[in-house]
């Protein structure tokens, strides 16, 4: 294998195990073949997917450098699919991927931008489709399988097949230990079911792997565990998550500071006090806020906003939001349908008109996957949604919501405390 396959390899199995920097090894290819034009292609995603204004623009740029007539078939459906993304038509994009992955099942590189284009959507269940389309043309003897594997155990996760998730998941965490999905998936799952001691053994486990510098995920695995604490009512241990753990490695990215921000809501939502972070995480979302263009994310953003006490902040946020909702983009129906609504309910919330609020997110609770993200994610929509009803006294609302939650986590400390904040 010549050093240029052997960069793009290990630049590939960094990008999609999570772990590593393939831009080390891109850099180095791209010394070697300036014109090699996957490597471009491949930052240009890396670009596109972490989903902010100037790493938007520097996507733009490199792509604009390609020489279009001399790509491969493989080459010009990225190139495609990049240029939908950047136009933020991101089904678009998806489904020019999921023609390209028909016929190239082993394009890692298409699978990962597909899954995590598909997350931005709340769409991470059809990579549970995705995935069994191409692991027929796979092999068990193929040196990325386990990569392959561990997509499709999250797609099932997503999907709500807990079972096989797990077993999948499990057995691609064994083929490649350092992999991000795999030992994402198994936490979801415990998260999920409801079995967060458990959720901490795996943890607790597998730390070695998952808790160091290229682990490039490790402040949304930091998150999940503070989640376990949450369920069982650990709730400074949570707390300490946030501080000692999440705070020290966080880059100012917005899909990073998504997992402080809900974090620090949820544990307000119990009763602590987060006091001056709110103050502090803030200013990291404004470096953000100029092109970026994600309902979920934006969300987030607004919520920081509104416990940082930053009006201006926020009115900002959501005229852009609305804005957004008007336009012509595939996303628009997204914002104006559902992530408006939210940020504004979420408004009311802080702001002590919980019947406001409540009135404002029940409409959208069968449509809150638009927003993005997973199903652990968008919990805390749903979190805020049952207390809202406890203060507004809407007993019988906030009853049912509750009744919900209590059919897949039985035994959840959360839950618990809900129904004896409803006195039952």
């Amino acid at each position: 294998m010549s050093n240029a396959n052997i960069n793009l390899r290990q630049a590939v199995r960094a990008f999609t195990l999570n772990y590593g920097d393939p831009i080390k090894h891109l850099n180095s290819l791209l010394e070697q073949d300036p014109n090699n034009n996957i490597a471009v292609l491949l930052k240009a995603w890396m670009l596109v997917l972490s989903n902010d204004g100037p790493s938007l623009a520097k996507a733009r740029k490199l792509i604009a450098g390609l020489t279009t007539d001399k790509l491969t078939q493989r080459e010009n459906g990225h190139l495609r699919a990049l240029e939908l993304a950047l136009n933020n038509q991101w089904p678009s994009g998806v489904a020019v991927l999921d023609r390209h992955l028909m016929e190239d099942p082993h394009d890692l590189i298409g699978h990962q931008c597909a899954l995590r284009l598909d997350g931005y959507q709340g769409r991470f269940h059809r990579e549970a489709g995705r995935a069994a389309r191409a692991l027929p043309f796979w092999s068990k003897e193929d040196p990325d399988y386990g990569i392959m594997l561990s997509f499709y155990g999250f797609g099932l996760e997503e999907l709500g097949d807990f079972s096989r998730a797990e077993d999948i998941s499990r057995e691609a965490a064994e083929l490649e230990p350092y992999g991000y999905w795999p030992h994402h998936a198994v936490s979801h799952v415990m998260e999920m079911t409801g079995r967060p001691q458990e959720g901490l053994k795996w943890m607790d486990s597998r730390e070695v792997l998952w808790n160091g510098a290229n682990c490039n995920n490790r402040v949304h695995i930091w998150w999940h565990k503070a989640l376990f604490f949450i369920e069982l009512g650990q709730f400074d241990q949570a707390l300490a998550i946030y501080d000692d753990e999440i705070l020290p490695v966080m880059r100012p990215v917005a899909t990073q500071l998504c997992n402080p921000t809900a974090l620090l809501w949820r544990l307000e939502l119990l009763g602590l006090d987060a006091g001056s972070r709110w103050q502090d995480l803030l200013p990291l979302w404004h470096e953000q806020l100029a092109g970026m263009y994600s309902p979920f994310n934006e969300i987030h953003a607004a919520m920081s906003a509104l416990k940082a006490n930053d009006c201006p902040a926020y009115n900002s946020i959501l005229e852009n939001m609305k804005s957004r909702g008007q336009g012509n983009s595939e996303l628009a129906p997204a914002y104006n349908e559902v992530a408006v609504p939210i940020a504004e309910a979420m408004n009311k919330f802080v702001n002590g008109d919980y019947k406001a609020a409540l009135d404002g997110l029940l409409p959208v609770q069968g449509s809150l996957w638009r927003m993005g993200g997973s199903i652990a994610q968008r919990d805390l929509i749903e979190w805020t949604m049952v207390e809202a009803g406890i203060r507004a006294g809407e007993k019988n609302v906030a009853m049912s919501l509750v009744n919900e939650r209590l059919s897949s986590r039985p035994d959840s400390v959360i839950n618990a405390r809900f129904m004896g904040d409803l006195g039952e």
